[in-house]
């Protein structure tokens, strides 16, 4: 029978729990702060990242893993005897992080799938997690289980100012048509790749009420996670509301996390929003 490996980078937010559960390696992204290199997850929390981030001196900026991060971990998946592995990545279109997956998988001749998850966070995360679930099951099904995730998959965010995608240089033009007003908190939706405007409001409560409204729109869940950059109070209320209103379309276990300090970079604190999985 067929040993299947998973690797994925770390803008995947997967839990720890069920990174050990499942044996997952998780590749560090990196976060440049005030000229240092951080591995992500290291040296700085999440927490206290979304505190100093509007006070930060520098504009912090992220870049992709090296080649040798990702030859290294291949290279001991390998050795414990699995006999293929699949590399599941954040949107080839808005990180380069695939393609440098790409360029370490390239030496060691068929034996390692690259996978273009096309979305961010748990997005990719629950992709990852489909191809674990069947991994047992061979190459064939895990791929078929990351292709059902993903046409299932809806990811929407409220962000609390543009400010953010503005500084990283990754504003989706269809953002900017929203207006140059900083106020504005633009809501988004990470699709095929892309990050596509799906309106603005101008507060937060506002904000709030769209993506209940996004979510409730989604019907019978499979999977769910309450996404946030900085705003835990913020989250648990919408998912105290999800509860109460939609309590028979969410599944047993619904995920809470505090978004990855790469992703963080480019859209700012105080952002809520949510990955899931339709039936």
């Amino acid at each position: 029978m067929m040993k299947l490996g998973i690797v994925t980078d770390s803008t995947s937010d997967l839990p720890q729990h069920l990174i050990e559960q499942y044996e997952i390696e998780v590749v560090p992204t990196i976060l440049i702060l005030e000229g240092r290199e951080y591995a992500d997850g290291q040296g700085i929390s999440r927490t206290e990242f979304y505190t100093r981030l509007p006070d930060f001196k520098t504009v912090p900026t992220t870049a992709a893993p090296s080649i040798g991060e990702f030859s290294g971990r291949y290279e001991k998946l390998l050795g414990q005897g699995c006999d293929h592995i699949l590399s599941i990545h954040a949107a080839g279109a808005l990180t380069s992080i695939l393609n440098v997956a790409r360029q370490a998988a390239d030496r060691f001749q068929n034996r390692i799938t690259t996978i273009d998850s096309l979305s961010l966070s748990m997005g990719l995360g629950f992709q990852v997690l489909a191809a674990a679930e069947t991994a047992e099951d061979g190459l064939k099904a895990a791929l078929a289980a990351i292709e059902s995730a993903r046409k299932r998959l809806r990811v929407s965010a409220a962000l609390d100012t543009m400010e953010y995608l503005r500084r990283s240089g990754r504003v989706p033009a269809a953002v900017t048509m929203l207006g140059s007003a900083l106020s504005i908190k633009p809501l988004v939706e990470v699709a095929d790749s892309q990050v596509k405007a799906i309106g603005a409001v101008r507060t937060t409560r506002q904000a709030d009420e769209r993506m209940m409204s996004f979510l409730k729109s989604c019907g019978k869940l499979e999977r769910l996670a309450i996404l946030h950059t900085g705003a835990e109070t913020r989250a648990r209320g919408f998912l105290r509301q999800a509860m109460n209103e939609i309590s028979q379309s969410v599944p047993r276990e619904i995920l809470m996390l505090n978004v990855t300090t790469v992703i963080g970079t480019h859209v700012g604190p105080n952002g809520l929003g949510f990955a899931a999985v339709k039936v």
